[in-house]
């Protein structure tokens, strides 16, 4: 810094002072902004994007700073001053991380890639620490200074947010997940299970036995879900906590996720409700699987289905005539593109094909009213009541009363219904065995929970559900998909389309054998398209 200007803290706000022997003028740096107050007078405020040398120089103010430990002043450089303090401090303080050497890699425009190597300490327990981070060098708005672009990120690529640092004496205990097999289900072998590890030991830590270690956490905001273990200190007990996980169904849903961004899959037992795998593929890390609330497209036509049939409005083999457009109260419905009418169509026939018109055609019959469709959903599907306990944080779907256009389009899974790959496997399971057995991840014997219950569908109607499945699955849109699979097989396809969105969901739920499966991926087009391929190859492993 140059000579006659000297740097003061003042209620942790910067002070530049500014000037000759009497330090007169003070020129405020905001804590709020990190922008640099207003520069000396008649200075010119730079503009356009910082140069190579501006990008070497903060970075490296930054970086000096940050591994001395003073956060104050490296949050300075930074253009949100406040927030990054904030951090920074608890980088040292709640963290307990110092010795903190960073080595920047090469620039990239304005983007600087980093390593840091530190250690991290707490009561007499040490062990070193490794991560690589990027960050953004910009100009700030109003004083024309090279700052850090401030993302939380910054500090450690986790980190989003709301979120800190914390070391200290874990507050549950660590669990060992095991499968109904025995075997061990780790974040590292199967990574989607990350966060429901993470839900399972914040709810079942302190009673499956084990005893707490010392962990580096990321600690979430109010609302932000468990903590994020990084790095164990001191190593707790375990506690075995048994899953109704499937080891090899896990694995092939883990594959199958992969295959397509943005996707989630669900496989249950229908014979008991059990939940066999859970995976999803996910830039956010949601549990969309278990959490998701989106249209559920022609999957749909399962509820719908057995609305009819419940009815006595249609059955299988009784008519459901599937002409190019339906019109319900001013809106009319179309369609798949190139679909040929059919006025002659069985519901059997407009189900295998996913024929929007012919469902929409019949849900003006008698007695059917706008509450037909909630009650088959709630009463004999178990959902839409709020009152599932799987084990860990889920959504058990919603099809509300509703009159007008979204009558009909609920009818086609669109309007106001809202499902996920949880929802849809436990509806092909209710629908080819008639019984509903609410899907759960843990045994309600550990905590004494009480599962939903349902009084499902008779078996007449699932007899005839199931049987358009596998039509559906052999001959209709879901036969691509389920190419090569063996035994006793079914499906539904769906695709929902989305405000916003160009493509639609794509959406497929199938059975084979005692195995259920439902997988949704978002922008992924017809239900065959991305969907069906994952569904399959969990029914392949599981089946």
């Amino acid at each position: 810094m140059g000579r006659g200007v000297k740097v003061a803290v003042i209620g942790g706000v910067f002070a530049v002072m500014v000037g000759g022997a009497g330090y007169g003028t003070y020129n405020v740096v905001s804590a709020l902004n990190g922008d640099g107050g207003s520069g000396p007078a008649g200075a010119s405020v730079k503009s356009g994007p910082p140069s190579g040398d501006e990008v070497e120089e903060t970075a490296e103010k930054f970086f000096t700073a940050w591994e001395k430990g003073d956060a104050a002043t490296a949050a300075s450089h930074t253009n949100n001053a406040a927030v990054a303090g904030t951090l920074l401090t608890a980088y040292g303080d709640e963290a307990h991380i110092t010795g903190v050497r960073i080595t920047p890699g090469e620039a990239t425009g304005t983007a600087v890639p980093f390593t840091v190597k530190a250690k991290v300490s707490y009561e007499g327990a040490t062990k070193p620490l490794t991560y690589k981070s990027e960050l953004t060098v910009v100009r700030g708005q109003t004083t024309g200074r090279a700052l850090v672009d401030w993302r939380p990120s910054v500090v450690h690529p986790d980190l989003k947010d709301g979120d800190t640092l914390v070391t200290e004496e874990s507050a549950t205990p660590q669990i060992q997940a095991v499968g109904r097999d025995g075997a061990v289900l780790t974040k590292e072998k199967y990574p989607s299970l990350g966060p429901v590890l993470a839900t399972l030991r914040e709810k079942y830590g302190d009673k499956a036995g084990g005893t707490p270690g010392v962990e580096l956490v990321i600690r979430h905001g109010s609302d932000g879900g468990p903590d994020t273990p990084l790095l164990t200190l001191a190593q707790g007990e375990p506690g075995r906590l048994e899953t109704t996980l499937s080891a090899g169904v896990q694995a092939a849903a883990e594959r199958a996720v992969k295959r397509y961004g943005e996707s989630s899959v669900v496989a249950v037992e229908p014979s008991t409700g059990e939940v066999l795998a859970v995976a999803n593929n996910r830039a956010d890390g949601f549990n969309a699987a278990f959490q998701g609330r989106v249209a559920p497209g022609s999957t749909m036509k399962i509820i719908t289905a057995a609305m009819l049939i419940d009815n006595g409005v249609t059955t299988m083999n009784g008519p459901a005539p599937c002409p190019d457009t339906a019109t319900w109260q001013s809106q009319t419905f179309k369609n798949l593109t190139g679909m040929a009418p059919d006025e002659g169509a069985t519901l059997a026939n407009t189900f295998m094909r996913s024929c929007n018109t012919g469902f929409i055609k019949l849900i003006d019959e008698e007695p059917l009213t706008d509450a037909s469709l909630t009650a088959e959903a709630e009463e004999r599907f178990g959902l839409g009541r709020d009152d599932w306990q799987t084990g860990i944080v889920s959504f058990d779907g919603k099809v509300p009363a509703v009159s007008g256009p979204d009558r009909a389009a609920g009818a086609i899974g669109q309007g106001q219904v809202q499902m996920n790959p949880l929802n849809m496997a436990s509806v092909t399971a209710t629908a080819i065995t008639g019984e509903f057995r609410q899907p759960y991840l843990v045994s309600p014997d550990l905590d004494g929970r009480r599962l939903a219950t349902a009084k499902g569908v008779p078996q007449s109607t699932a007899a005839q559900l199931k049987q358009m499945m596998r039509l559906t699955a052999t001959q209709g849109t879901g036969a691509a998909a389920m190419s090569g699979l063996g035994g006793d097989i079914g499906a539904k396809t769906g695709s929902a389309e989305v405000d916003g969105q160009t493509t639609s969901n794509s959406w497929f739920t199938g059975f084979r054998g005692d195995v259920a499966a439902a997988a949704m991926t978002e922008a992924g087009g017809h239900g065959g398209d991305a969907a069906g391929p994952i569904v399959a190859d969990v029914l392949r492993a599981g089946g």
